[in-house]
């Protein structure tokens, strides 16, 4: 029976969207793109809104709670390319779990006087052990919590905005010559995976009233709606905060912007809120990695260990999430962790529109609208790549190493275990 509405639909991809990006990438944004931090979540945008197009046509053609995984091995049966992609999103999933529990450190710490490296590993893990044990728990809770939370993190933004909005000096938005557009891409690509939550409606297609007309609407609203939100807020933050001041606080710069119109008390507001948001983010991208990882396992394209459950809870999926979170979050800083994570969506998102493309007759979808998602998701991995080369090397390796790994172990595993790689129908 369908029970989501196209509200309910809307919030799954604001939630997805609106979760920790926001409060752990705002400073990267600033750092990079500075009075233009607005030009640069509106580029990003605009990638994520093209890769929706082709969320929407494949997930009213092919609606099914697998979501990413299923268009992949749609379009490709299954191969080296469909299963090392699928294993691919499950360990970015890992990264944005430890964006946001590194995001939850450093506004944790704002409470501390006495800052320390291990005071901030502390909140780290403390950031993804709790959640994953009330995954263990109850995953119910998760679930019904996230509506709330969704609400309070929305209306905290909405409150920033109108707030702050008589405090906009327009000279400090002035654009920069200094700036090229090449730094304005790389900047928004940095910042990319504050919009990756919206695929996530795909996974409730099967759920949603009248998929033909409503999931076409939640993705494309969820997305243009968080676009505006996002730009309203980095406008808010350059336009009332002198930028040296971000920059000092860039771990945490959205509690710093809410200081110029609601004082200490906002700060203190809106780091709790961030706590609130860090923390929800990392309970449903456990939930939903565990179970993603449930699903990919059942269709034996990884380990059976991960289709282990206990009271319909695929409790062996959420330690193995908590153990390889863990070490993420607490061995790579923020700045290498958004570009990996970044990078890691974009290609997914490069072979979602390119499964669209393959799938394009079948689907119905518009011929030259997805060679414009293809074409925009490859050359912005690639400025983002190049860049990251120069600047954080570590980081790039960091990626590749994913990739490798997601390539190898599809092609061992699918030889050793199931003795065969190519052309597994889904």
């Amino acid at each position: 029976m369908r029970t989501i509405t196209l509200l309910g639909a809307i919030s799954i991809g604001v939630g997805g969207m609106v979760g920790g990006g926001i409060f752990a990438v705002l400073g990267e944004a600033v750092s990079l793109a500075h009075s233009q931090t607005s030009i640069a979540f509106l580029i990003a945008g605009f990638i994520a809104l093209l890769t929706s197009y082709s969320y929407a046509k494949l997930s009213v053609a092919y609606q099914s709670q697998g979501g990413t995984v299923c268009f992949i091995d749609k379009a490709f049966s299954h191969n080296l390319l469909s299963g090392s992609a699928n294993l691919m999103l499950w360990l970015s999933y890992l990264v944005t779990i430890s964006l946001y529990a590194v995001a939850f450190a450093s506004y944790g710490e704002t409470f501390f006087s006495n800052k320390s490296s291990l005071l901030h590993h502390i909140l780290i893990s403390i950031a993804i052990i709790l959640p994953s044990i009330i995954n263990l728990i109850s995953a119910s809770f998760v679930s019904k919590s996230e509506t709330i939370i969704v609400a309070i993190k929305v209306i905290l933004l909405i409150v920033i905005i109108g707030s702050g909005a008589s405090y906009v000096d327009t000279q400090r938005l002035e654009f920069s010559s200094s700036l090229s557009t090449t730094s304005l891409i790389v900047a928004g690509m940095i910042i990319f995976v504050a919009y990756e939550g919206f695929e996530l409606i795909a996974n409730a297609a099967k759920e949603i009233k009248e998929p033909e007309k409503n999931l076409p609407r939640a993705f494309y609203t969820s997305v243009i709606f968080v676009i505006i939100l996002y730009i309203l807020i980095a406008i808010i933050s350059i336009g009332t905060v002198p930028e040296v001041q971000l920059l000092q606080a860039k771990d945490y710069a959205l509690a710093i912007a809410a200081k110029p119109a609601l004082g200490e008390l906002g700060f203190t507001i809106v780091a709790i809120a961030a706590l609130l948001a860090t923390f929800s983010a990392i309970n449903a991208t456990i939930y939903g990695n565990a179970r993603l990882g449930y699903i990919i396992a059942t269709e034996g394209e990884l380990p059976k260990i991960l289709a282990k459950e206990k009271n319909s809870i695929p409790f062996m999926g959420i330690i193995i999430i908590l153990a390889l979170s863990l070490v993420l979050a607490n061995s790579i800083d923020i700045n290498e962790i958004a570009i990996i994570g970044s990078a890691s969506f974009l290609l997914i998102f490069f072979i979602i529109n390119l499964s669209a493309y393959k799938l394009r007759k079948e689907i119905k979808a518009s011929k030259f609208i997805l060679i414009l998602s293809m074409l925009s998701t490859f050359f912005a991995l690639a400025i983002l790549m190049q860049h990251t080369y120069v600047s954080n090397p570590n980081a790039i390796y960091v990626f590749l190493s994913f990739i490798a790994l997601s390539i190898t172990f599809e092609f061992l595993y699918g030889r050793l275990v199931r003795g065969h790689i190519f052309n597994r129908k889904y």
